[in-house]
C-alpha cells in the first residue's frame, strides 16, 4: 500500500498491486466511446436509391448520354425487379443469356451480373461446384463481371440451419473467385439492395462504354472518377 494526503490533511491509504484492488472495482463495466459494430447494424437504414446513380459531363457540361436496357435471363427463378429505377434503363428484356443471370443489350458478351442467395451460394460451392466453378471460369473472361449475393457477409461467416456446410470453406472460397479469377462479389443485406447495386452497376458499365467508343475517354468528369 501507499500513502497519499488528502485535501483535509488525512492519510489515505491506496492500492499499489493489482491484487490490492477489489473485486467490485474490477467487476464494474466500463464506459466505451465507440459503439460495438452489432450496434451500427442495427441503427443503418439504406437512403433511397438516387434519381440517377452519375452523370458525365465535359468541361463542366453534361453529357446527352443514351439510357440502357437490361437484360434478364430466363431462367432467374426470382429476378431483380428494376421498375423501380425509372429513368435509369430504357427498358429490360427477358432473353436466355449464354451466361450469368444479368447483362446490358449489345454487351452481352462483355459485361455479367451472377446472382446468388445464400443457399443457392452454398449449394454452387458445394453440391454444384464443378458446374457452377466452370461457369465462373467463363465469368473471368468478361471485362465486366460481378458476383451478387443477396445476404449479409455476416450470415456467409455464420452456421448454415440448412446445410452442415462449413462457412469458411464458402467464405475462402469467395476470396479465391476474386484474388485467383478476379470476379468482385458483392453481398447486401436484402434482396432490394441487390437489385440496387446490379442496376448501379449495370448502369455504369453502359455509361463508360458509351463514354470510351464516343471518344470521351473513361472517366465521368475531368480530372475525376
Amino acid at each position: 500500500m501507499s500513502l497519499e494526503s488528502a485535501a483535509d490533511g488525512a492519510t489515505v491509504r491506496l492500492p499499489t498491486k493489482w491484487h490490492e484492488i477489489g473485486s467490485e472495482d474490477m467487476k464494474r463495466p466500463r464506459a466505451t466511446l465507440i459503439k460495438s459494430p452489432l450496434s451500427w447494424q442495427m441503427d443503418a437504414i439504406p437512403v433511397p436509391h438516387p434519381v440517377i446513380p452519375v452523370l458525365a459531363e465535359r468541361g463542366g457540361t453534361q453529357l446527352r448520354t443514351p439510357r440502357a436496357t437490361v437484360v434478364v435471363d430466363t431462367r432467374e427463378q426470382i429476378p431483380f425487379d428494376f421498375s423501380r429505377f425509372e429513368g435509369w434503363f430504357a427498358g429490360v428484356e427477358r432473353t436466355a443469356l449464354a451466361l450469368g443471370d444479368y447483362s446490358i443489350v449489345g454487351l452481352e458478351n462483355a459485361c455479367v451480373v451472377e446472382r446468388k442467395d445464400l443457399a443457392d451460394l452454398v449449394r454452387s460451392f458445394t453440391v454444384e461446384r464443378p458446374v457452377f466453378v466452370s461457369r465462373l471460369k467463363k465469368m473471368s473472361t468478361y471485362p465486366h463481371k460481378l458476383l451478387m449475393i443477396t445476404s449479409p457477409l455476416r450470415c456467409v461467416k455464420s452456421q448454415y440451419a440448412f446445410s452442415p456446410s462449413n462457412p469458411n470453406r464458402i467464405m475462402q472460397a469467395l476470396i479465391a473467385v476474386l484474388v485467383g479469377w478476379g470476379i468482385p462479389f458483392v453481398c447486401t443485406e436484402t434482396h432490394e439492395l441487390g437489385e440496387e447495386i446490379a442496376a448501379s452497376f449495370l448502369y455504369q458499365v453502359h455509361l463508360y462504354h458509351w463514354l470510351e467508343t464516343n471518344g470521351h475517354g473513361r472517366f465521368l468528369a475531368d480530372n475525376d472518377l
